[in-house]
């Protein structure tokens, strides 16, 4: 035997035993809860019905608040796309992986992204049998090596960047970005109608085994077209025609409703399927609205770490595990999402995995109090710490301190009145921020 041929033995005999290794967990696996969580982009606290949108019509996920619980205190991990999905992919605060800013499509970011030694979700729940599959956006970084076949996840259609064109497919920088797996593969149709439709065949190919399908949506994120809409990014850095003004008022509500109607065939696959008693849903935002959004009576947007930048719409949908028609205030953050995800699968982490975020199953199921904790988010030049109704937020050299339960307008700036308040958030701050950044590379 030659050395080549050796190498393609061992090559061989390790697929086998991986194959062997992943059947016997998929075996084990057999009658966990399915797990769908559905993120939109850039949706803000007020563009819900239920939560008291009257312009756009978002009937499906109104149900789901309607058979499931509504969250007025749920927050992104940041105001920003990026640093959003690497606390949600590994349950912790996102400077601990490096990427606190976003992962652009030009400029040095976009050679980078959330390095493969992260262990994701999707990586704990695929190695405890789950089938995994992601449809939509990554935005985790572009080249192969950052790619989420190769962070735990089975199956992925949709782009790696912060943005395509939701016909041309192509990003910001004017690359086509349309991948299956490891490999770009163009295909064409609406973005948010190929992002529904390759989660509705996910469910049915993996009705008979536990699943967890993540998809992130590109809606209503810039550019702003609807269905029916021409491409604005054309082939050979060609541009087409931009929305303005009413257009793009116009295109925003489309672009929800389009949405809000692929959630509502998600949800469909699953009665038909006779698996919505055992299907855990969730559905939230990656940060507040742009200006071209409703916050609802929030103050900021994307991008600002006033609650409107990260305060956003999420439910809760599991018959027979939560009870329809609750609303919890209590106060949750993306990155409780992994531990919570886990607990669902009946999964354990290994010993040396540490999670900033919490589970929040029992609360969910019982409608149990969370732990006490103190929270943290930071961006650019603004800071912020929460703790209880305080929040503290730093922005360059000014300092707003704020009682959320009373003035969740951020209004009534409190920090001269007072100041012993200020003092011991802003010492709890620094502390978080050198624990959390020791030992650590931004990426981005």
């Amino acid at each position: 035997m030659n050395r080549r041929e050796f190498v393609k033995f061992v090559a061989v005999g390790a697929a086998a035993l991986l194959g062997d290794e992943q059947a016997e967990a998929r075996s084990k696996a057999a009658g966990k809860p399915n797990i769908i969580l559905i993120m939109a982009d850039d949706l803000g606290y007020g563009d819900v019905g239920c939560y008291g949108s009257k312009t756009i019509k978002t009937s499906n996920i109104d149900a789901l608040a309607k058979g499931g619980m509504k969250f007025t205190d749920y927050h992104s991990n940041c105001p920003v796309c990026s640093p959003t999905r690497a606390a949600l992919l590994t349950g912790r605060y996102q400077q601990r992986a490096g990427i606190e800013g976003v992962v652009y499509a030009k400029g040095p970011t976009r050679q980078t992204g959330l390095a493969l030694e992260e262990t994701t979700f999707a990586e704990v729940l695929k190695s405890r049998g789950y089938a995994t599959g992601i449809f939509g956006k990554w935005h985790l970084g572009y080249n192969v090596e950052f790619n989420p076949a190769r962070q735990g996840f089975d199956e992925f259609r949709g782009y790696v960047s912060g943005n395509v064109d939701f016909h041309s497919h192509i990003d910001g920088a004017g690359f086509d970005d349309w991948w299956k797996n490891l490999e770009k593969v163009p295909e064409e149709g609406y973005c948010t109608d190929l992002i529904t439709k390759h989660g509705v065949d996910f469910i049915e190919r993996h009705k008979d085994e536990p699943f967890c399908l993540y998809l992130p949506h590109e809606a209503p994120h810039s550019p702003y077209q609807g269905r029916n809409d021409p491409p604005e990014r054309l082939p050979g850095g060609k541009k087409g025609r931009k929305a303005k003004g009413d257009e793009i008022t116009r295109a925003y509500k489309e672009m929800v409703e389009v949405m809000d109607e692929g959630i509502g065939r998600i949800v469909e696959t699953v009665k038909r399927l006779g698996m919505e008693r055992k299907t855990f849903i969730f559905f939230c935002s990656d940060n507040g609205a742009t200006r071209n959004g409703s916050n609802g009576a929030l103050s900021g947007h994307k991008g600002s770490l006033w609650e409107g930048g990260h305060r956003v719409p999420a439910v809760a949908y599991w018959p027979g595990r939560i009870r329809p028609g609750t609303t919890t205030d209590q106060t949750v953050l993306g990155m409780d999402l992994y531990a919570t995800m886990v607990s669902i699968a009946g999964a354990k982490l290994s010993a040396g995995l540490k999670l900033d975020g919490v589970d929040l199953l029992p609360m969910l199921v019982e409608n149990k109090k969370l732990p006490d904790r103190t929270l943290f988010w930071r961006y650019r030049k603004e800071k912020v710490i929460r703790k209880g109704p305080w929040k503290l937020l730093v922005q360059d050299k000014k300092v707003g301190l704020y009682n959320l339960d009373e003035d969740l307008g951020e209004k009534k700036n409190l920090a001269v009145a007072k100041p012993g308040t200020v003092k011991a958030l802003e010492d709890e701050l620094a502390a978080w921020e050198q624990e959390v950044s020791t030992g650590v590379e931004l990426r981005a």
